[in-house]
């Protein structure tokens, strides 16, 4: 498509099924072969983090067919697996914690679709007001500060499980889990330990030298072939809860528990939106659409109002199986619809064997997924570039650590408005003199009679009052100054504080005999400034324009 002038005008992007747009046959082996890549990775992962929330593994099962399906049908990343993520899971469990709900092994409970329709809900409110770019306000020494938390809770809560004792103290805190390791110990079971082991290390090893081998997939036959032929369960090692065959069916929420889930689904809603979008932006190639937020928070409300409708655990993309998804080749969201599809024939024919997974081979797959999080490396880089992003993640980390992951993304989000805040406060200026010089910040000094002040940045309610009082300094630094011209130029905008805090400056320049000039408006700024009396003052008097 062609402008009038002749330039070429990018495609739009439909909304539904849009990375489907231009799509060549060529490419149907490619994302068929990924799809399926990636369930192999997927589809035991999710089952595992159901069981970090004590949720019967067939949660985490319908997480990768319903929202998966919803995504494809809206989501803007091609190579995007969308499902539930480590740390999704453990909001999700640290969320029924705190909100008294009693999660069993057996039974989805009513609370699980409560919750993800209110994550839903709250992200569709997001998209209805177009928040997509405020959600990016939240920088990542925080997100890095809970990730580390998560990473440390979870891999630790699975440690009871792993020695063979089956217990989850996941949403119970870092504190909890530690003590339930060390009462965990003296029960251990030698078959359960040794199962644990050599999954761990086939995890890792396969991980670091063998990245494009489906290790989750492996493990997990491993261990069923192991629970059937090898006799674990008479050697003690435990087995999942039975698999109920099927396919996701509809289901009531729960309003029991649903003022105390809302707090955890706001933190849900947050992280789920960033970590989609972080990975959708981490995937991009070349030549992809650039990542529309806004398209990405409806695909992330649709995802989850509909997976909560079918019993899903909270919906976001996941780095590991999206990345197996882009490594395989994927060319489009059909890879996802195949790896959907393969979730449904485990979840219609497999249950009976899936039945067989020892609960040690899961705790395994947790364990590895989880301690990725804990990013020392990139702790110590904000040591050398930054001890103040240093010092926030830390923060965060440690609140999550000890108050609850809830608590470190609530502190997460105030430490960076707060951080916004005080860049926000900082004054952006340049200042003139007689003499020529200056710089930003600061005064050429001159004595030349006039400062010419140029805003760098527009002034905002945080930033009014800083602006003035280093405009007040920039002429108590230039002895004889009779006039001070404000560039404007910068601001397409302006509110009342702003319009105040301008009225503020030239009373008190006018107290020390000095004249002020604003200059460089907008007409949208005009438009707004001429409603008051004391600019239509200046406008006359030749000084505003």
């Amino acid at each position: 498509m062609t402008t009038q002038n002749g330039t070429q005008r990018p495609p739009r992007n439909p909304w539904l099924l849009p990375t489907l747009s231009g799509y060549h046959r060529s490419w149907i082996g490619r994302d068929v072969l990924a799809g399926l890549s990636a369930g192999a990775v997927v589809v035991p992962q999710a089952m595992a983090y159901a069981t970090i929330a004590n949720l019967p593994v067939q949660a985490g099962l319908y997480t990768c067919i319903v929202p998966m399906i919803v995504y494809a049908l809206l989501g803007g990343s091609r190579a995007m697996s969308v499902s539930t993520t480590s740390t999704i899971a453990t909001l999700t469990a640290t969320t029924f914690v705190s909100a008294g709900v009693v999660s069993g092994s057996d039974d989805i409970p009513r609370d699980l679709v409560t919750l993800t329709l209110l994550v839903g809900a709250i992200l569709a409110v997001a998209r209805l007001l177009r928040l997509g770019s405020l959600v990016e306000i939240i920088n990542k020494p925080t997100l890095l500060g809970i990730q580390v938390g998560v990473g440390a809770t979870v891999a630790l809560g699975q440690l009871p499980k792993l020695l063979g004792v089956s217990q989850t103290t996941t949403g119970s805190g870092f504190i909890r889990s530690f003590v339930a390791v060390v009462e965990a110990v003296p029960h251990a079971n030698l078959a359960t330990v040794l199962l644990s082991v050599g999954s761990v290390a086939v995890l890792f090893l396969l991980k670091r030298f063998a990245p494009r081998v489906p290790g989750p997939l492996i493990v997990v036959a491993a261990g069923i072939l192991l629970s059937a032929f090898a006799g674990l369960p008479e050697a003690g090692v435990d087995r999942i809860a039975p698999v109920p065959g099927g396919f996701p069916l509809p289901a009531l929420p729960s309003f029991e528990h649903i003022v105390a889930l809302l707090p955890g689904a706001f933190a849900i809603a947050v992280m789920a939106f960033l970590e989609t979008t972080a990975v959708a932006r981490g995937l991009r190639g070349t030549g992809d659409r650039t990542i529309d937020n806004n398209q990405e928070l409806l695909a992330d409300a649709a995802a989850n109002l509909v997976g909560g409708i079918f019993q899903t655990l909270p919906a976001a993309g996941g780095f590991s199986q999206s990345a197996v998804n882009r490594d395989a080749g994927a060319r489009s969201q059909l890879s996802a619809l195949v790896t959907a599809g393969l979730a449904v024939l485990v979840g219609l024919w497999l249950g009976p064997v899936v039945s067989l997974l020892p609960q040690a081979t899961l705790a395994a797959l947790v364990f590895v997924a989880v301690f990725g999080l804990i990013d020392i490396s990139s702790l110590r880089r904000l040591w050398r570039i930054s001890r103040r992003d240093f010092a926030v993640a830390i923060v965060t980390m440690a609140v999550g650590l000890t108050a609850g992951l809830l608590q470190a993304v609530l502190v997460g989000v105030v430490l960076t408005l707060i951080l916004l805040l005080s860049a926000l406060n900082k004054p952006r200026i340049r200042v003139v003199g007689g003499d020529g010089g200056g710089g930003e910040g600061g005064s050429g000094g001159g004595g030349g009679g006039e400062l010419v002040v140029t805003l760098l940045a527009p002034l905002y309610t945080a930033s009014m009052l800083a602006t003035e009082q280093a405009v007040l300094e920039a002429v108590d630094a230039a002895p004889g100054t009779r006039r001070v011209t404000v560039d404007c130029s910068v601001m397409q905008d302006v509110s009342v504080t702003v319009i105040e805090g301008l009225r503020d400056l030239d009373r008190e320049l006018t107290g020390r005999g000095i004249t002020l000039a604003l200059t460089g408006f907008a007409p949208a700024v005009l438009a707004m400034l001429e409603r008051t009396d004391w600019f239509r003052m200046l406008r006359e008097a030749g000084r505003a324009g």
